[in-house]
């Protein structure tokens, strides 16, 4: 999969570098140095088994900023909101929170940074390989009856790698697509002596696919 995935983007990399310029004198879009976008994408997903007795919900909102310091590279800054609520929920972040009960939900913030390396700035498709790093906390909340103590926050911080891509359906308005590719995460339950857990994901699956839009100033 990580051999199709980079061979895919070689070959829209070197298609579409060669149109760069004749897409960015059509007003097509595309993105140049100094310019200043904004992005955000916003999902729902919910699952009910019956047979198993099992059902999950999620929310997810993140909204972006971004700054081009040169023709190809975009540094910003990063929100994030999620709220889930599962019956068979068994791990936050890593930690197991399985002691909490069956039944709860789950508030996730983050406030983190990205940057970005456009392979075909100038483009009206326009491909990208983003670095970002998040600050994240989550508040285990009491639903259903389920007891929740004090000690029900974990902390942690994140970092990710990703590919994406932008395609413009106007100078100004663009629709994004983005996989994450490899994924670290570090957490700690809010509770002194408490140990944390990391965690390492690599590889493209479905689940981490996000689609949203994009708005060039």
């Amino acid at each position: 999969m990580k051999k199709i995935i980079l061979s895919v983007a070689a070959v829209f990399a070197f298609g579409f570098a060669n149109a760069q310029e004749e897409v960015k004198e059509a007003g097509n879009g595309g993105f140049g140095k100094g310019n200043i976008f904004v992005s955000g994408t916003v999902g729902f997903s919910s699952m009910n088994n019956k047979d198993a007795d099992w059902k999950s919900s999620n929310f997810t909102i993140s909204p972006k900023v971004g700054f081009f310091v040169t023709e190809n590279i975009a540094i910003g800054g990063q929100l994030g909101y999620s709220s889930s609520k599962d019956t068979a929920m068994d791990n936050v972040m890593g930690i197991d929170v399985s002691a909490f009960g069956s039944t709860f939900s789950v508030n996730t913030f983050s406030v983190g940074a990205f940057g970005r390396y456009y392979f075909t700035p100038a483009s009206q498709f326009s491909l990208y390989g983003q670095l970002g790093l998040d600050y994240m906390t989550s508040t285990i909340d009491e639903v259903d009856g389920v007891s929740v103590n004090d000690n029900n926050k974990v902390n942690g911080i994140g970092a990710g790698l990703g590919l994406g891509m932008n395609y413009f359906v106007s100078n100004n308005f663009a629709l994004e697509a983005g996989l994450g590719v490899l994924n670290f995460t570090n957490a700690k339950p809010d509770v002194d002596g408490a140990d944390g857990v990391s965690t390492f994901n690599f590889g493209a699956n479905l689940s981490n696919i996000s689609f949203g839009a994009i708005y060039k100033f």
